[in-house]
């Protein structure tokens, strides 16, 4: 290891030589160098004081945990003082997304746009995440627990919880489809889910337009800038929340958050006194199997 480190060290000093002569976009080396996960957040999102908290945070707590606590030391500013409360709340979501994907994805850059606040009906303030196409390298738990995070970061800073109007909720339901019907996603709720999802999610899940394809009714909604898919918001609505909902719930209880009972809907359990009765496999991971990928185990086998 101090042989790999040594070298990497020199090579980094003659490149970094090579640069001064001025040919390079830029004129030192772009790539930080990270022993740890806590180094990968901070060097990722470049925030300066997040490793050595983080490291204080994993002695205690799950990984999960750490994330959301470290994401509100950073939305309250006892990290490092941002200009605006929208500022911090956008480093915070970005800093516990880091950390769920372990620091080695681009989710946590470039899978958020932006996050902004916007106004209610009743004038108060909600928060509004934008979520880009490269969101799907996080992973369905990830995706969802970034709204988690969100959520738990909104509560502690005492901003109101998004309420959608009518017209907002079945635009969603039709999105969300055509983007399935367009890109196929992993889970398509159904048009209740989706709705469940949306008139109850306290974080107004937004998104980027990704698809060249328009929604063909529902346009030209005022707080929705967009008439294309947005391929970002129908992943976190779609494989994050609605096909990590057991997961969700797990973090949600956790943390005694409230306002997402409504997730109890989507966790199915089997209760009955027939001795007989079995729980069948469910096979639909194969089902949507791409050709060419190795299958290690089948539904429910043993050793599987």
């Amino acid at each position: 290891f101090n042989t790999l480190e040594s070298e990497l060290n020199r090579a980094i000093a003659l490149a970094n030589r090579a640069r001064t002569n001025g040919a390079d976009p830029k004129p030192e080396i772009e790539i930080p160098i990270a022993k740890d996960l806590a180094d990968r957040v901070e060097k990722l999102l470049g925030i300066e004081g997040v490793a050595k908290r983080l490291r204080e945070l994993e002695t205690n707590f799950s990984r999960e945990e750490a994330a959301l606590r470290l994401a509100l030391d950073v939305a309250k500013g006892e990290i490092k003082s941002f200009e605006s409360t929208r500022d911090a709340i956008e480093a915070a979501v970005r800093v516990a997304m880091a950390v769920l994907t372990e620091g080695v994805v681009a989710a946590p850059i470039e899978g958020i746009a932006k996050i902004d606040l916007a106004k209610n009906d009743d004038g108060s303030d909600y928060i509004r995440i934008y979520y880009a196409g490269p969101i799907r390298s996080a992973g369905g738990t990830a995706q969802a627990l970034s709204v988690l995070a969100a959520d738990y970061i909104r509560g502690s800073l005492g901003i109101n919880r998004f309420i959608p109007r009518p017209e907002e909720v079945e635009r969603y339901v039709e999105e969300i489809t055509a983007y399935h019907r367009a890109v196929h996603l992993q889970y398509l709720p159904t048009d209740e889910e989706i709705r469940l999802i949306v008139r109850n999610c306290p974080i107004f899940i937004d998104g980027e337009p990704t698809e060249e394809a328009e929604v063909e009714g529902r346009r030209d909604l005022p707080r929705i800038e967009t008439n294309r898919i947005r391929g970002g918001m129908a992943l976190v609505i779609a494989e994050g929340i609605a096909l990590k909902a057991p997961k969700v719930k797990k973090h949600v209880d956790k943390l005694k958050l409230s306002g997402w009972d409504w997730l109890e809907k989507f966790v199915v359990t089997v209760k009955t006194d027939d001795a007989s009765a079995q729980l069948k496999p469910k096979d639909k991971y194969l089902q949507d199997l791409i050709a060419g990928r190795p299958v290690f185990s089948y539904p429910s086998m043993p050793g599987g």
